[in-house]
């Protein structure tokens, strides 16, 4: 294949240029800026944002599958920011995408798009999309996802969502740093009563599943038009996890819990005062942030075993042993 990674410079954009550099495809990567890093693989590396039309529109020469991963994360920012690069620039890509014959579209989405405060235990594809967010990232995400997949056959084109959980890896610039410096400053409690399931996915199984879904992606396919999660199949409890993940990487234990309601109360105030006195940074704490941390959010992956032949590349415990020994050096 001719393939297009937005976002390649990215946590999961890199694994999946790797992945396809690894089996002979020539790719192409779009970012904000340069990374050497994809150099050094044989990716075409090209700093082009997803609203400069003219750029986008070469890049795009030629290609027939395009991976969308690029995105704005976080719990907390400006709605407008999370919109411009997680709506307007999917829907941008999107018509880029249609005129110049693009026949494959895989959507790096994710499970927070339907999480709705409640809890969500081995959730399953007809899991609907949240009608109330607390966070403008899921519900641009949202958004984007659903403009994806009405995409689907317009132009030839097939196209599919993936909603990778909790993604872990060597390479993790976001989740395992942050609760590794939040517990060594003391700052981290558990939330709730620490038995909250979750489902987590290793970054190689996310890009071999984004593979798998391109792959297979045809008008008529199972998959095409649809969403579908991605993690491991066996789900953990969260708290369980991060502790025996500070133990192994010689950090001490979490002594302090917080009643979830109290949490959640206290995400409040925070967005209030930092709304109201236009503080800089990010809140200690978001309701958001309160809700995802107690509650239970695991998934099901047999419809994408089903559909488009999805398996895991490698376990939970071997990419926690591999983070905990990149992290001891």
């Amino acid at each position: 294949m001719k393939c297009l990674v937005s976002g390649g410079g990215g946590f999961l954009g890199f694994e999946i240029c790797s992945r396809l550099r690894a089996r002979g495809d020539e790719v192409i990567s779009v970012s904000r800026t340069l990374h050497p890093a994809l150099d050094a693989l044989g990716v075409r590396s090209l700093a082009i944002e997803l609203n400069e039309d003219r750029a986008l529109a070469e890049a795009l020469r030629g290609v027939d599958t395009v991976f969308h991963t690029a995105a704005k994360a976080g719990v907390w920012g400006r709605r407008e920011e999370f919109w411009r690069t997680n709506v307007d620039g999917s829907v941008n890509l999107l018509a880029h995408c249609r005129r110049a014959g693009v026949r494959r579209f895989v959507f790096s989405s994710s499970p927070s798009v339907t999480f709705d405060g409640s809890d969500h235990v081995h959730a399953s594809n007809d899991l609907p999309q949240a009608t109330r967010f607390l966070a403008a990232y899921p519900e641009s995400k949202a958004v984007a996802e659903r403009r994806v997949l009405e995409a689907h056959g317009m132009d030839g084109m097939s196209t599919v969502a993936l909603r990778p959980h909790l993604i872990i890896g060597v390479r993790d610039p976001h989740l395992v740093p942050r609760l590794l410096a939040r517990a060594r400053a003391g700052k981290l409690a558990i939330i709730g009563a620490g038995f909250n399931e979750v489902t987590l996915c290793p970054v190689e199984n996310a890009a071999h599943a984004h593979l798998l879904a391109a792959d297979a992606l045809s008008p008529d396919a199972p998959h095409a038009g649809r969403a579908y999660f991605i993690g491991c199949e066996e789900p953990v409890k969260l708290w369980v996890w991060i502790q025996d993940l500070l133990k192994r990487a010689g950090v001490a234990p979490i002594r302090r819990k917080i009643p979830a309601p109290l949490a959640y109360g206290l995400g409040g105030v925070c967005e209030l005062a930092w709304r109201g006195m236009a503080l800089g940074g990010e809140p200690p704490m978001t309701r958001f942030v309160a809700a995802q941390l107690s509650r239970s959010h695991s998934f099901d992956m047999r419809p994408a075993q089903r559909d488009f032949g999805y398996r895991e590349l490698i376990t939970l415990e071997e990419s926690t042993a591999a983070i905990v020994a990149a992290l001891r050096g």
